[in-house]
């Protein structure tokens, strides 16, 4: 059954941290998935990034369902409506894309979904707000900065940011995310870089999936 998009917004609010991740290995995916779960993360993108995309999604999925029901787990990377379509099918509880698309806007709206649509201009957030959307995804956040959203969140009072890309898992980058203004943050690779001395397993993720949420609770306005 579809999640309703506003308790997925809500539940974005409360777990501000997304991960941005794929990995061709269902193992692996299964491994970090419960390792971000155990820091606190109750947010999760899966990217459509490879042939074993929708297949480890649907692992995922199942893996949520019976283990994590308070996790919302969605499909990143989504830049048609077929492919909104097959994830959606698969259980999806939101929709993020690198894009404005109107076509995919209007695709994960029919679900009732929350759709999160990439933009870099101005140009693109307001058609993304005349689509429908409440929460835009600024990309590629590294060659915007935190200072286009200073310089253009007033235009946009409705509407809710995340950057993904180039948000580093520390204090300052953080910090100065929240301080511009964003609701949450993606984190893709840098997140998911194992320290030298890490070790086996992923307890090192657990720890700094925790470690950042907190940052990022605590720099919330």
């Amino acid at each position: 059954m579809a999640t309703d998009k506003n308790n997925v917004l809500e539940k974005i609010q409360e777990s501000p941290v997304i991960p941005v991740y794929y990995n061709a290995d269902p193992e692996t995916c299964k491994a970090v998935l419960d390792a971000c779960y155990a820091g606190g993360l109750r947010v999760f993108e899966f990217v459509y990034r490879g042939d074993k995309a929708l297949e480890n999604f649907k692992i995922l999925k199942k893996v949520a369902s019976e283990k994590y029901p308070d996790l919302k787990l969605g499909i990143g990377t989504i830049k048609d409506s077929e492919s909104a379509e097959a994830f959606i099918a698969a259980g999806a509880d939101f929709i993020v894309s690198p894009i404005m698309d109107a076509d995919v806007a209007k695709t994960v709206h029919q679900h009732d979904l929350l759709w999160i649509p990439g933009c870099m201009t101005p140009t693109e957030i307001n058609q993304a707000e005349k689509a429908g959307a409440s929460l835009v995804k600024l990309f590629p956040g590294d060659t915007l900065g935190s200072g286009f959203l200073k310089a253009i969140k007033a235009l946009f009072p409705n509407l809710l940011f995340m950057p993904t890309g180039g948000v580093a898992p520390t204090e300052e980058s953080i910090g100065e995310w929240f301080g511009a203004g964003v609701k949450a943050v993606g984190l893709g690779s840098k997140l998911f870089e194992a320290d030298k001395n890490a070790g086996a397993g992923f307890d090192w993720l657990t720890s700094r999936a925790a470690n950042i949420l907190a940052i990022a609770k605590k720099h919330q306005k």
